[in-house]
């Protein structure tokens, strides 16, 4: 007797040009964990509403680790760990909360520093894109931003992304401005390469998202 996969989600693959993208795992999560060690910004910068980076540690394991288990139909998150070479050089969030019905995707993302300014960024969050409008059947994807994460905001201009707000947010103690950010199929500008996904349909029903 053939018993169905109990994670399928670790044969999910998204592969571009030069990147794979697969869900978090623990031997991964490890590889994560090191290259944030070597820095992911400047010290006398925060560009992430929760300053995680101040400690690297057993609580980054920790907090992967909640949201994989979490995981479910009304509401999942997919860490995609993103490998240049084999080796581990950042990672790529999508979630969805009650996607079967919203049909919207949220993303988030980090690179290690010394693999910035590379094009990495937006190759990996454009993977994600294509993924959950062409594979997933989203309807929208939101992002944010500090109003001083230049980095980010060109990723999300150069991908077709509309401004949708700001809301007042307090990180380190200080006010500052974070950047709702929009896009939806019609307006994301697709790379000039086609996404190849594997392992998905397995992973429909944990995702929510009916069989084709």
């Amino acid at each position: 007797m053939t018993l169905p996969d109990p994670w399928p989600l670790r044969r999910l693959a998204l592969c571009t040009p030069r990147l794979e993208l697969r869900p978090d795992d623990d031997d991964g999560l490890l590889e994560l964990v090191e290259e944030a060690h070597r820095g992911v910004h400047p010290p006398d910068e925060m560009p992430f509403l929760a300053p995680w980076t101040d400690h690297v540690g057993h609580r980054t394991l920790q907090h992967y680790w909640s949201q994989r288990a979490q995981s479910g139909p009304e509401n999942w998150t997919l860490n995609f760990l993103v490998r240049l070479d084999g080796r581990v050089v950042g990672m790529q969030g999508l979630t969805g909360q009650n996607f079967g019905l919203v049909r919207e995707v949220r993303t988030g993302s980090w690179i290690g520093l010394r693999h910035q300014r590379r094009g990495i960024g937006t190759e990996m969050r454009a993977a994600v894109l294509a993924f959950a409008f062409d594979h997933l059947g989203a309807v929208r994807a939101r992002s944010s931003a500090f109003s001083g994460n230049v980095a980010s905001l060109r990723v999300s201009e150069r991908l077709g992304y509309q401004h949708d707000g700001t809301e007042t947010v307090v990180r380190r103690g200080r006010a500052g401005q974070d950047v709702r950010l929009l896009v939806t199929p019609d307006r994301f500008v697709r790379p000039d390469w086609a996404l190849r996904v594997e392992g998905l349909d397995p992973c429909r029903e944990l995702l929510g998202v009916p069989a084709q």
